[in-house]
């Protein structure tokens, strides 16, 4: 067969690619026979640091015949395609999305009618395409596109987002057939890695990527793996024994994990990637519905996960005092207007406390503002540091307000103490204190009035143990 006239007679960037079937029945060696003007045009001259089909260390003379992998990097996806095209005559269209590009890929994978012993041939073609006008639908099966539509919609308009993850993730992970199904988000301001939602299968032993403690270093890892591809297949050995040559360190905890298989997709928003979504342990059996099914839900969560992000950040200036880092005065009164009008629940028992700083006003004045403000946030860390799992909030000026719930009084008091102690040790801050716990009943306003009342008796007794400090314009504003 004359691959060059082949290759020739297609319009878009196309290359004849030979696919070797081992006595196995595996993927062998894949090979560029011929390549029409555009395809050798773009490895000759490429315009772009990554792209499928080019060498990425500069220009190069094509040579027909040659390893796929003399002009871009070994990818076990590329090879998947192409054996499943040459070999077992399958028409594969998908659109690659390569993961340090922000745009997308036209692909065409055509198997040929021809077999030279154990070599059998495809034609690869790719064009650019603008993203605005990719219908990925369109390349899916009608399967995959109708439940993955089905399940995803549920996130539109939903009020309570998380929930409504955590549901579309567990129906992901039953289409898949998967063990585990996992949405991650990275956070590369604080070298921070977040699981927005995750769905095991019950009396599942897998252990998951966040019981290891590099769990950022390994995210950082899976960029590497990926390079151009727009995805991570493992489906069986041979995948694994590339893992362990390609990146030891993730290779050794999916051994330790028992993980078997993995498809893993980056979540990708603005040309930026947020996170990872993948599934773990699913039925090989289906692994490229698996794959649509993946790239189907990142191509609809995108942009839903990225709006959610915006509206936490927002949250966060919101309803977060940025001196101390603790809640906010709004968040506080949305807090106890949402109790109070049964909007939010609160369990009982549950506890108050209210906190004051004593002789604020004597620092602003003696040092400065600047001291101050550092004397706030030493008692914000404070009181994280011993009301770990409760609701602190910066009420004002140099208040603070403290629920907490799920606590036992006897524990409620033991933390008080612990507060207490704290400053007896320490010259740093100095806190009046207020506290009340409430066993019956939910009225937090009243609650909080005796609280209140209880601090003001606290830092009246400071006075009178320290009369030269002036406790009357001892309030911030």
């Amino acid at each position: 067969m004359d691959f060059q006239k082949v290759a020739d007679s297609y319009y878009p960037m196309t290359s004849i690619l030979s696919v070797e079937k081992t006595p196995d029945g595996k993927c062998g060696e894949i090979r560029i026979v011929a390549g029409n003007r555009k395809y050798i045009e773009v490895i000759e001259h490429p315009k772009y640091e990554v792209v499928r089909g080019m060498r990425m260390t500069g220009d190069i003379k094509f040579i027909p015949n040659s390893l796929y992998s003399d002009y871009i990097p070994k990818d076990p996806n590329f090879e998947d395609i192409c054996y499943r095209a040459a070999v077992l005559k399958e028409p594969i269209h998908t659109f690659v999305h390569p993961s340090k590009l922000d745009m997308w890929f036209n692909v065409f994978v055509i198997p040929l009618d021809y077999e030279e012993g154990n070599t059998y041939y495809c034609a690869y073609s790719t064009q650019l395409s603008d993203a605005a006008r990719v219908c990925l639908t369109s390349s899916h099966s009608p399967g995959a596109s109708d439940e993955v539509l089905r399940t995803c919609i549920k996130l539109h308009g939903t009020k309570d987002f998380s929930s409504t993850l955590s549901e579309v993730v567990h129906d992901i992970r039953e289409l898949c057939k998967a063990e585990v199904c996992t949405i991650m988000l990275l956070n590369p301001s604080n070298g921070t890695c977040s699981i927005l939602a995750k769905s095991v299968r019950e009396k599942s032993t897998l252990k998951t990527a966040t019981d290891f403690i590099n769990f950022y270093d390994l995210a950082l890892s899976w960029l590497e793996t990926l390079g151009e591809s727009d995805c991570i297949i493992i489906k069986d050995e041979d995948d694994m024994k590339y893992i362990s040559e390609v990146n030891h360190m993730w290779w050794q905890t999916l051994d330790e994990a028992g993980v078997r298989s993995v498809v893993m997709f980056p979540l990708q928003y603005n040309g930026e990637i947020m996170g990872f979504i993948w599934a773990t342990n699913y039925d090989t059996d289906m692994v490229f519905q698996i794959k649509e099914i993946l790239e189907l839900t990142t191509y609809f969560l995108s942009s839903q996960i990225a709006n959610y992000n915006m509206v936490k950040r927002l949250e966060f200036f919101g309803f977060t005092d940025i001196l101390t880092g603790v809640q906010n005065r709004n968040a506080m009164n949305n807090r106890v207007t949402g109790i109070v009008n049964g909007e939010e629940y609160i369990s009982v028992p549950f506890g108050v406390i209210f906190t004051d700083l004593n002789e604020l006003k004597t620092m602003n004045d003696t040092q400065g503002h600047s001291a101050g403000d550092i004397l706030l946030k030493k008692a914000g860390i404070l009181l994280q540091e011993i009301f770990v799992e409760d609701e602190i909030y910066r009420a004002g000026g140099d208040e603070f307000v403290v629920i907490v719930t799920n606590c036992t009084e006897e524990g409620f008091y033991k933390k008080v103490e612990a507060l207490r102690a704290h400053m007896d040790m320490s010259n740093d801050v100095s806190l009046a204190v207020g506290c009340n716990y409430v066993t019956s009943g939910c009225d937090i306003r009243a609650a909080m009035r005796v609280a209140d009342e209880n601090m003001y008796t606290d830092k009246k007794e400071y006075y009178e143990r320290h009369p030269k400090s002036d406790r009357r314009s001892e309030s911030r504003d």
